[in-house]
């Protein structure tokens, strides 16, 4: 009788399962990698008014509803003051954000980037000026009035480790060249930047895609790629992303865009329409991509 748990525990060390070394994948096999998912935005927001109609107070829970709506992991504003900023901050709590004002600390708009706080990690940022003289505070030299600027940051996704590079922008409303200038020197920035890692460009371009060269300097040699025209699936895609308090525009008019560099794929694609009693968010609609890397 005293055999029996003896024989018992020499059973169990036998059909114990393999742990350690054996229990790797077996010579020559391909080790899986797992995508990440992450959805992206950009977003104009319109600069904070108290005129009405379409006043920053009345915009204000609207932008709110359709920012939960979307619930994207990243955003890039454009035209945000300081004050819209730190509202939505007190509104969206699960979101940090970076950013610069135009003209220096917290004065003119802002080329925020609002982030999903629980799931990236900043590991660096800096803003740049769309001009000749790019690190200097408001330069503006190619006939625009605006101060134009773009933010960038390295993210890190806490929940695997991997990193990118988001950037986000808005370029000249007025002048042709101040924009062409402008995406030259966003592309040349991104090429000094780290290339193996993945990079998102947000932004407002002020330029339809076939009208003018700003959209041909950033994607003629697939440097970046347009989630919008590489996505599987669309929705409103016959609509303008500008759209002046309107709502639903049709037209061609698509000067929102987000574009990409390095291994991502495009799922979906959408210009976000979104109302509550009658109020839009703002003179824009978001645009939104859903992308794997």
């Amino acid at each position: 009788m005293r055999m029996i748990p003896l024989i018992a525990l020499l059973l169990a060390i036998l059909l114990r399962p393999a742990t350690g070394s054996c229990s790797q994948a077996p010579a020559g096999s391909p080790n899986p990698v797992r995508e990440s998912r992450l959805r992206a935005v950009t977003f104009n927001l319109r600069f904070a008014s108290d005129k009405s109609p379409n006043s920053w107070a009345a915009r204000r829970p609207v932008i709110k509803s359709c920012w939960n709506w979307m619930d994207a992991d990243i955003v890039g504003t454009q035209e945000g003051l300081f004050r819209q900023i730190k509202d939505m901050e007190a509104d969206l709590p699960g979101y940090n954000w970076i950013g610069l004002g135009r003209d220096g600390g917290s004065r003119g708009e802002f080329m925020a980037i609002f982030f999903k706080k629980r799931r990236f990690e900043v590991m660096e940022f800096d803003h740049f000026w769309l001009s000749d003289t790019p690190s200097l505070i408001a330069s503006t030299n190619w006939g625009n009035t605006n101060r134009r600027m773009a933010t960038w940051a390295r993210f890190k996704d806490r929940r695997d480790g991997r990193e990118f590079i988001c950037l986000n922008t808005h370029l000249d409303h007025a002048i042709q060249g101040a924009r062409e200038k402008g995406a030259r020197l966003i592309r040349d920035r991104v090429l000094a930047m780290k290339p193996e890692l993945p990079v998102l460009v947000l932004g407002d371009f002020n330029a339809e895609p076939d009208r003018e060269s700003t959209y041909h300097i950033l994607t003629h040699d697939g440097l970046f790629r347009d989630a919008w025209t590489h996505a599987r699936t669309r929705r409103n895609e016959a609509l303008s992303t500008f759209h002046d308090f309107r709502g639903a525009v049709p037209g061609s008019f698509r000067i929102d865009w987000i574009l990409t560099r390095g291994a991502w794929s495009w799922d979906h694609a959408e210009t976000v329409v979104f109302q509550k009693g009658g109020q839009f968010p703002s003179d824009h609609h978001p645009v939104l991509a859903d992308l794997r890397w």
